[in-house]
């Protein structure tokens, strides 16, 4: 069995302490994708820290390997070795060139989405006025299908995202989104994004968010609650674990530099208070007791092992050519 955890979020630095990496392989993980930039971070920060994660990685062998393929992450889970990837949330650090996508594959990102909650000249942001996948963000699913990258809908504009995933030749996924069934924000996903989602053959990843799970302090339970609605509406093969994390670090300041507005990519009307600042996560430990969580939301053991990294295993066998 693998567990496949498909978004977390060190500091956007290069000095980033991979502690809770190690803590995310000692609750079971045996994948875990590492954001390395938003469309908020210029190209120089998100260089910057894939340098400094690839750095990390690479100088730590008998811990780490930095994956490019299914085959490597069986072989890194046979040894006790945690396999990592990289994801890019959104389109800015491409730069308006489809061919910056297999620069970044070959650099150790393996998944995408094109909007971070705004607007670019690519994509749709969840909280922005919705306009639909633009010219140019075609060339850039298709680039992403050429480049053999998870195509990611988490964080885009619902209109677009149907859009993205209409156009895609492989599989989508969304990497840590909700159900909106279950909780009313403007981050989570409806039952046609989850069923489109589903038809491309693809997998819908609940995240361990306060604000999108609906409870304060999130549990293991939370997440097999929201994981079960996407298995019951459109098939245990489509449900998926991305816990999307945030592990802030003292004395690491990861702001972007110039004149950031935090409260412009959260806005307050959107459901935030603080920025993101008053989101809390479910523990790292989750890992641990998932499996039992899941069955207790009425799943067997088989089911709950391809929620919690068969599933995403599959999808990306087939994408990562």
């Amino acid at each position: 069995m693998i567990n496949w955890e498909s978004h977390a979020c060190l500091p956007l630095h290069r000095h980033a302490d991979f502690a809770p990496i190690d803590r995310l392989h000692a609750a079971g993980v045996n994948y875990v994708s590492i954001n390395v930039g938003m469309d908020m971070n210029p190209l120089s920060q998100v260089m910057s820290v894939i340098a400094g994660f690839r750095a990390t990685i690479a100088a730590q062998p008998d811990r780490y390997i930095l994956a490019s393929s299914v085959e490597e992450i069986k072989l890194a889970a046979a040894n006790g070795i945690l396999a990592v990837g990289f994801d890019l949330e959104g389109a800015m650090p491409l730069l308006e060139q489809p061919e910056m996508v297999a620069l970044y594959r070959d650099l150790g990102v393996r998944q995408i989405h094109f909007a971070y909650n705004r607007n670019n000249s690519v994509a749709d942001g969840c909280h922005d006025v919705e306009r639909g996948l633009t010219a140019l963000g075609r060339r850039m699913v298709e680039a992403v299908n050429d480049a053999g990258l998870l195509m990611d809908c988490s964080h885009t504009g619902r209109r677009c995202s149907l859009e993205i995933m209409a156009a895609s030749r492989q599989p989508v996924i969304f990497s840590h989104s909700n159900p909106l069934a279950l909780v009313e924000h403007g981050r989570n996903v409806t039952d046609e994004q989850i069923q489109a989602c589903a038809a491309t053959g693809g997998v819908v990843c609940v995240s361990g968010v306060s604000g999108f799970l609906g409870n304060r302090t999130p549990t293991a339970d939370d997440v097999a609650r929201h994981a079960t609605y996407v298995a019951r509406l459109v098939g245990i093969r489509h449900a998926g674990i991305g816990l999307d994390i945030s592990f802030r670090q003292d004395g690491l300041d990861d702001t972007p530099p110039g004149n950031f507005d935090a409260s412009y990519w959260w806005p307050t009307t959107a459901g935030y208070a603080r920025s993101i600042s008053r989101m809390t996560y479910t523990p790292i430990e989750t890992w641990q007791v998932l499996a039992a969580a899941l069955q207790r939301a009425g799943m067997t053991g088989d089911e709950a092992s391809l929620v919690m990294g068969g599933n995403m295993l599959r999808v990306a066998q087939q994408v990562w050519r």
